[in-house]
């Protein structure tokens, strides 16, 4: 008796920073396993997006969450184009072959290619200041060639269009940019008649002379994308909802060998997401809490967008949306988007986070349309945007791997979105 007393004791004592091992060990887990091999960057290329909402919608029955539809259980689909690149990616300039996704990305809504010892002509754009003179440059371009385009990102500025809408305007051919710095790749919806490689600078030979290219695309106008919902019933106030999102998706492949891991974004945000659906599952809270998986998110918040048209509840009876991506790591805090509009929100969980100080700081920030909280925005429902300080700045390449995750923090901020949820009124 004595015995038992002492170790039920010593575990009591024990129990906070066990705890705290066990949420992180379980949240790293989860980032490991959707941001690996088995989901293909939850992207188009192998279904990825598709195997990741599935296995939210899986994670959500076996925590025994309650499902909106009896028909499709946790998972609502939706359709939209999207321009994938499932097969061969090769880029060689003179004799060096280039490596996809360190050297170079494909612009995502490029088309495919296949060509050998195409000659390489370099066009200066220094000088292409209007709309005009770009019209002079292009119809200069000759099929028969490949075109290695200097100062593209000046003739940007100029014009005042994104590096996409530019793209458009070139009508066929295959085309080089230079680029120092981040390479950010997309998801592109459409698709345009030419093939366009953004290159580092730094690995670009002093003179481009010939190519030697090999990309496979393909178009599909009406894939099948998915979103996994689940909730909570609440004890008191069943009819009003706290909403958790987390988009579940990311860029996939670009060709058969370079994945996009997506381990902070956005993993990390649905891992989180999940760990806070098991806690609720087990503690259910006085409002009814819902969590939603959304795809689409990096084509343009397609999958938000797609259930604030077709909700599965009326919208109005939404308390708030927290929306969570990018939360791998929370060395210097949390930053809320849109707290400075929804300022009740902000006030809340600055309030508790100085009172139990879990966080260093929460920072205020505007509304911007950069994640899944805006199609709720954009439908009058008080929504905000939690992402992590802290993390190296990986985003959009090839090296947002869970291995680069500290999850400093992470369970403060899970204990922080708990409290949140048990003490709103």
């Amino acid at each position: 008796m004595i015995r038992a007393f002492i170790f039920i004791f010593i575990i009591t004592l024990a129990s906070p920073s066990l705890f705290a091992q066990n949420e992180k060990a379980w949240i790293r887990q989860q980032i490991k396993t959707l941001s690996g091999d088995r989901f293909s960057g939850r992207g188009y290329v192998g279904k990825g997006a598709d195997k990741a909402a599935q296995y939210v919608a899986r994670q959500f029955e076996e925590m025994q969450l309650y499902a909106f539809s009896e028909k499709e259980a946790y998972i609502q689909t939706y359709r939209f184009p999207v321009n994938t690149f499932p097969g061969d990616m090769h880029l060689k300039l003179n004799k060096k072959i280039l490596v996809p996704g360190v050297d170079y990305i494909i612009q995502e809504a490029s088309s495919g290619v296949s060509i050998k010892n195409k000659k390489v002509k370099t066009v200066s754009l220094a000088d292409v200041k209007d709309s005009a003179s770009w019209q002079k440059v292009k119809v200069q371009f000759n099929p028969q060639y490949a075109y290695l385009l200097k100062d593209y990102d000046t003739l940007v500025s100029y014009l005042k269009l994104n590096r996409r809408t530019l793209a458009k305007q070139l009508r066929g051919g295959v085309f080089l940019l230079p680029k120092k710095g981040k390479m950010i790749w997309s998801v592109a919806r459409d698709t345009i008649a030419t093939t366009l490689f953004t290159v580092e600078d730094s690995v670009l030979p002093k003179r481009v002379k010939k190519m030697e290219a090999i990309v496979q695309n393909k178009y599909i106008p009406d894939y099948l994308h998915k979103n996994a919902i689940g909730y909570v019933p609440g004890t008191e106030k069943e009819d009003s909802f706290i909403v958790f999102t987390a988009h579940l998706d990311h860029l996939g492949m670009m060709g058969r060998n370079t994945m996009f891991p997506g381990a902070h974004d956005n993993a990390s945000g649905t891992s989180l997401m999940l760990y806070l659906a098991s806690y609720f599952a087990k503690h259910p809270p006085k409002y009814s809490v819902v969590f939603m998986g959304f795809s689409g998110e990096e084509a343009g918040l397609m999958g938000s967008k797609y259930y604030t048209e077709h909700p599965f509840f009326p919208l109005s009876k939404i308390a708030v949306v927290v929306n969570l991506d990018m939360t791998g790591d929370a060395t210097d805090g949390i930053t809320m988007v849109n707290g400075k509009e929804q300022k009740e929100v902000f006030e809340k969980f600055n309030t508790i986070n100085n009172q139990k100080n879990y966080l260093p700081k929460i920072n205020q920030r505007e509304q911007t349309a950069n994640s899944d909280h805006y199609s709720f925005s954009e439908k009058g429902v008080p929504a905000v945007f939690i992402f992590g300080l802290g993390a190296k700045g990986y985003y959009h390449d090839v090296f947002d791997k869970a291995t680069e995750l500290s999850l400093n923090n992470i369970d403060n901020l899970a204990r922080l979105l708990i409290d949140f949820v048990q003490t709103y009124d």
